[in-house]
């Protein structure tokens, strides 16, 4: 079995047709066709059903091809690797970054990084973990920076938590809630959630539970946060988003921040990346910026953020009396 076998196999699942692997790799229509049937005549199982719209993988061409993605990506890898040991500036570094990792992390990486690595191609995918789950393991990202979800990681990964974070709940300006003050004031609100978990109740759910409200009414569920923002401006829905939001140009422009008394905990941010294979240096390199980017205060505890309920409650007494 050789290399360019593989790449044939991928390719052709890839664009789906013959004519287009070609086109693709610059290569004749039955070189393409003889690299196919050499694979399977060697494996005793067909990979491709040909159709007349193309060619389709198989169940066993599926398990196939994600395998070859995977020794490609090694040797790529490899080859990389020994390159920029070797002092070269060259190769690529894929990774998944969390809304968050772009807001708090990027910004103060990527100047050190790009004159670290001027030529590396740099492909950063905005994700959330249930997303990039079987890209990180098979080798298609480097590694991942963002919240993890509510289930074990599998053994192939590893996590590394960098920081604490905390969220704030977000309106539309003008919102009929703009003044509300707590959790308790919010429960018969419309709410839009993330897909950091499974469940799109498990996000929210906890938090109100641990106050003894009602499960939040979730009304709609965002993949991106431009989705979030964006639908969070021209309806509605609530939007509970990491703290740093609240600074950021497109959130500050089109909405508020309702502050409530409660402590609002956000998933804690971590690295997760392949068990067992090391990153290359390039690949390291940026993930020691983006640790080293963490932010340096801390949270603020409960007892900070029920301070402004705690001396309402003093003035309040006091009047009384």
């Amino acid at each position: 079995m050789k290399l360019t076998q593989l790449r044939d196999v991928v390719t052709v699942g890839e664009r789906g047709s013959l004519r287009g692997a070609a086109r693709h790799l610059g290569l004749a229509q039955p070189a393409i066709t003889r690299s196919i049937r050499e694979i399977e005549r060697e494996l005793g199982v067909p990979l491709f059903e040909r159709q007349a719209k193309g060619m389709v993988l198989t169940p066993m061409g599926e398990r196939f091809v994600l395998r070859a993605r995977t020794v490609q990506d090694e040797l790529r890898r490899a080859r990389e690797e020994i390159d920029q040991l070797r002092g070269q500036t060259t190769g690529r570094v894929t990774v998944g970054l969390s809304t968050v990792s772009h807001l708090a992390l990027l910004p103060r990486s990527l100047t050190e990084f790009r004159a670290r690595f001027p030529e590396v191609l740099l492909d950063i995918e905005e994700a959330l973990y249930p997303n990039i789950e079987i890209p990180l393991i098979t080798g298609r990202l480097d590694f991942y920076v963002g919240p993890l979800p509510e289930t074990p990681l599998p053994k192939d990964l590893s996590a590394e938590k960098l920081f604490d974070n905390k969220r704030v709940v977000l309106a539309r300006k003008g919102h009929a809630l703009a003044k509300a003050r707590s959790l308790r004031e919010l429960i018969d609100a419309n709410w839009i959630t993330t897909s950091v978990t499974i469940q799109n109740s498990a996000e929210l759910g906890p938090l109100f539970e641990r106050h003894g409200l009602p499960l939040p009414r979730v009304r709609m569920q965002a993949h991106s946060a431009l989705t979030m923002i964006m639908a969070a401006a021209h309806s509605d829905l609530l939007a509970m988003m990491p703290q740093q939001w609240r600074e950021f140009p497109w959130s500050t422009e089109l909405l508020q921040v309702i502050e409530v008394e409660e402590l609002l905990a956000a998933p804690p941010m971590h690295i997760v990346k392949r068990t067992r294979l090391p990153l290359t240096p390039a690949a390291e390199f940026l993930c020691d910026l983006l640790r080293r980017a963490k932010p340096a205060e801390a949270p603020r505890t409960a007892v900070e953020f029920k301070a402004p309920a705690v001396k309402r409650r003093m003035r309040r007494d006091k009047k009384s009396s």
